[in-house]
């Protein structure tokens, strides 16, 4: 382990607000020497299987958290003026337990306490603390906002409930961020930390890569609040140390207090998650009691459909084609996704909802075919069921199935109801800031001319995947204006430094998933 590790950083997924893109983050640990990083994004945790990934590819040890949003009072209040002033809160995963309630939190902040931001309260801390280390945040944490108003017993008060919940696993948090209020904040920190027994950590809440992106990070900020940079009331972080530090910078900045920079690794020594890919977990589809396996009533199905598709006498090929497919299907573990899918799709069918015939590789199943959750022949116009299922290639399968748009709903609320609204989840969708939508969000941003940010815009071709990059290797005259006019040159290299970030989440226009309560993995589409 280094000397060093980063527990406060922000990804991409801190939507508009983190510049650190996910695959470059451990490529600059390694840079820096570090061989240990932490992703805590803003109020949820979108970015932790990239960041998992990309870590685990770079030889860096993972760090699972999240700074989450604490409402002032319970999670369910949401009055004006009160409970949209909510504070911050670091909480790292030690294991996977400690991932598993990180997660209910998070989700619970979704669920029950949205407003303004995802929120979490007290009562879910209490519930949930089991497996979590805790940091006490940046300026916006409620013992640092306690000292900024000059009430040392509240922010005593505050830190020693921490404490009582959390053990050694809380940590009054200090920062280098060249921000002046948060030099005060560190010596009561300190002081804090010496009258209740409460360790101290340095963090540098990172939301940029390296120093110089600071600029690009304030765009950023524009962007996300709709003020332009010449706004004197803008949002702005007034520093450019919001960055990735190298360990000699922060030993340097907390030379006085050594032990601020050793609890870093001891609590990165502490976070050991592991996460485990390949393995599907797959809702259980309830079969009548009169068949013993689910596998023996799947198979009734598609023996009966068989015949009311192809009649009582199909052809060898058919049976043939039918057997193996079955075979595959049981091999892979797939019999309930096929139920579930077949299930509401009969329900649709059955109450007069339009359903589609079948869209891509899905329609070369014969056994879809014979249970009607497709309505194409795959003999008739020879279509591979290899293209759907393939023993040696593991994928999981997707049925493209399209619904009534106007009674779609209603699906969606049966499945809800057969297998529990806590087991329903709508896919989430991420807009990102492609080549022409991020020119024109930069060039607001720098107050440049509509005129001239829609002329270079309309440079940028519709092409799948176009990038600005793409564009001027394609445009002379695009690549002309950028080498020899410099507010183009800014606008567009700020551009192509943003170019690609998420900018929101919401729900996907037409898919739902249904999945069991355990598992992070997809089973079914609804489109």
């Amino acid at each position: 382990m280094s000397d060093f590790v980063h527990l406060h950083i922000h990804s991409e997924y801190s939507l508009l607000d983190g510049a650190n893109r996910i695959k470059d983050l451990p490529v600059r640990a390694k840079e820096l020497g570090m061989n240990a990083m932490a992703i805590t994004d803003h109020g949820a945790m979108y970015g932790v299987i990239d960041f998992y990934k990309a870590c685990k590819k770079e030889g860096i040890k993972p760090i699972i958290g999240c700074e989450v949003y604490v409402a002032p009072r319970s999670r369910f209040d949401k009055e004006p003026g009160i409970d949209n002033k909510y504070n911050h809160l670091i909480l790292l995963a030690k294991n996977n337990d400690g991932y598993k309630n990180l997660i209910k939190m998070v989700s619970n902040s979704f669920i029950d306490g949205y407003y303004y931001k995802p929120r979490i309260d007290l009562e879910l801390l209490e519930k949930y603390h089991d497996g979590l280390i805790c940091l006490s945040a940046c300026l916006a944490g409620s013992v640092n906002q306690a000292i900024l108003k000059n009430d040392m017993e509240k922010a005593e008060e505050i830190a020693l409930w921490h404490k009582n919940l959390f053990g050694d696993d809380y940590y009054l948090e200090l920062q280098n961020n060249g921000i002046k209020e948060q030099v005060l904040v560190n010596q009561k920190l300190v002081q804090i930390g010496r009258k209740l027994d409460i360790p101290i950590v340095a963090t540098n809440d990172a939301h940029y890569l390296k120093k110089e992106d600071a600029y690009n990070h304030e765009v950023l900020l524009c962007i996300q609040t709709g003020k332009k940079m010449s706004d004197e009331d803008r949002m702005r972080f007034d520093t450019d140390e919001l960055y990735v530090k190298s360990p000699e910078e922060m030993r340097e900045y907390f030379s006085n207090l050594p032990e601020a920079i050793e609890n870093t690794v001891k609590i990165a020594e502490k976070c050991n998650v592991e996460f485990e890919f390949g393995h599907t977990i797959l809702p259980n589809y309830d079969v009548p009691e009169q068949y013993n396996t689910h596998y023996e009533y799947f198979k009734k199905l598609c023996d009966d459909g068989i015949k009311k598709r192809y009649g009582d006498n199909p052809s060898e090929e058919i049976i043939k084609r039918k057997e193996y497919e079955l075979s595959v299907i049981q091999k892979m573990g797939y019999v309930d996704y096929f139920l579930i899918v077949w299930d509401f799709i009969n329900y649709a069918k059955s109450i007069g909802i339009p359903v589609g015939p079948g869209r891509g590789s899905g329609a070369g199943s014969i056994v879809a075919y014979a249970v009607g959750i497709t309505d194409i022949d795959p003999i008739k116009y020879n279509l591979l069921f290899e293209r759907f299922l393939n023993p040696d290639r593991i994928s999981m399968p997707d049925f493209d199935v399209d619904f009534c748009y106007e009674r779609r709903q209603e699906v969606i609320d049966y499945v809800g109801r057969k297998y529990g609204k806590d087991h329903v989840s709508q896919i989430i969708t991420f807009g990102t800031m492609a080549a022409r939508m991020v020119i024109r969000d930069v060039a607001r941003a720098l107050d440049v001319p509509y005129a001239e940010a829609d002329k270079l815009a309309k440079m940028i071709p519709f092409e799948i995947h176009i990038t600005i990059k793409k564009a001027m290797e394609q445009n002379r005259e695009l690549r002309e204006i950028y080498e020899n006019d410099e507010q183009t040159k800014k606008l567009l290299d700020i551009a192509m430094a943003l170019e690609g970030m998420p900018r929101n989440a919401s729900t996907h226009a037409c898919r739902c998933s249904y999945y069991k309560r355990t598992s992070r993995y997809i089973c079914t589409f609804i489109c």
